[in-house]
């Protein structure tokens, strides 16, 4: 996606953060959340697995693993997803070497399933 954009915001990894033109530089990391942005009044929302982003005082690079627009999401899919991941992830130990991966699923479960909700 390439927009020009009044303000977003996103969650990074000490936090969510906000962007408004003229933004002090930064990088951060991202966590699994919606990345809200408004355009001309409008509000539009993205589901973002983990990543990156570069903020500058005219634009932000936003490199994520996956990124999906609210409208494009399943609902119910994203239930069923968010409830597999959980029921993994309650299977395992936290000292197995799959817990991360299963952790890392079912927050982008969450995500995608929040910002389906909030169309």
């Amino acid at each position: 996606m390439s927009e020009e954009v009044d303000e977003m915001t996103a969650v990074g990894g000490e936090g969510e953060f906000g962007v408004l033109p003229g933004h002090s530089a930064l990088m951060t990391t991202l966590k699994p959340g919606g990345m809200s942005y408004k355009q001309k009044g409008k509000s539009s929302v993205i589901a973002l697995s983990s990543g990156f982003a570069e903020v500058g005082p005219e634009k932000v690079t936003i490199l994520a693993e996956g990124a999906e627009r609210a409208g494009d999401i399943d609902i119910e899919q994203a239930r069923r997803d968010l409830a597999e991941a959980e029921k993994t992830l309650e299977g395992l130990d936290r000292e197995d070497a799959a817990y991360a991966d299963a952790e890392t699923a079912a927050a982008v479960a969450a995500a995608r399933l929040e910002v389906a909700e909030k169309r």
